[in-house]
């Protein structure tokens, strides 16, 4: 990505390299690989430098708008102060119900924290359905459930209530996405706080 600045001030953005007019010159797309970093500056044309201190995961946050400044001779591309998006729920207000928006204490928007948990819901749900045929058996002709299918199935639902209560009891977004955050153990394996849920042991 590069910057066109003329008389300190930056006119325009390219995305991508492309031909352009400037006082009255064509210059042709290939300058942009072909020249070196001192011929493209001479005429204005600088390389972008990405500045993403402020920028963060959009499963989290929401972020500004990109800008981009000229100082120091060289332009940056950054962003402003990122803002978490809400865990918790919002909901209607008394004065929503009055505007006919909604009634009063009914969810208006939904948190970080119903995603997730319904997330995991979804989740297990899908990995027990692998087993439900089992159950089905059990419940047509009485044949017993393997043991290792009940232990399964079992474990299951306690890590996904587990990682449900984890959800619920963060305090804000950031812990929330701490949960979330794989690390690298000593043993080169990836984990995260919030665990996952059993898969069955082929």
């Amino acid at each position: 990505m590069y910057a066109l600045v003329e008389s300190g001030s930056i006119t325009k953005i390219f995305t991508n390299p492309k031909g352009f007019v400037l006082n009255n010159n064509q210059y042709p797309a290939d300058i942009f690989s072909k020249w070196t970093k001192d011929e493209k500056e001479a005429i204005g044309i600088y390389e972008v430098e990405t500045d993403s201190t402020n920028r963060k995961d959009e499963k989290w946050y929401i972020n500004t708008n990109e800008s981009y400044a000229f100082g120091s001779g060289k332009v940056t591309r950054s962003w402003g102060t990122a803002t978490a998006k809400a865990h918790a729920d919002s909901l209607f207000t008394a004065q929503d119900e009055t505007d006919g928006l909604g009634t009063e204490g009914d969810v208006k928007v939904e948190g970080l924290k119903t995603v997730l948990i319904r997330t995991i819901k979804q989740q297990a749900a899908e990995i027990l359905q692998d087993t439900d045929w089992y159950i089905v058996r059990k419940a047509d002709a009485g044949t017993a459930v393997p043991s290792a299918i009940t232990t399964h199935r079992a474990a299951v639902r306690t890590k996904a209530a587990s990682m449900e209560t984890a959800i619920t009891n963060a305090s804000n977004t950031p812990a929330l996405e701490t949960l979330y955050t794989y690390t690298e153990q000593e043993d080169g394996s990836i984990t995260r706080p919030l665990g996952e849920l059993p898969v069955l042991e082929a």
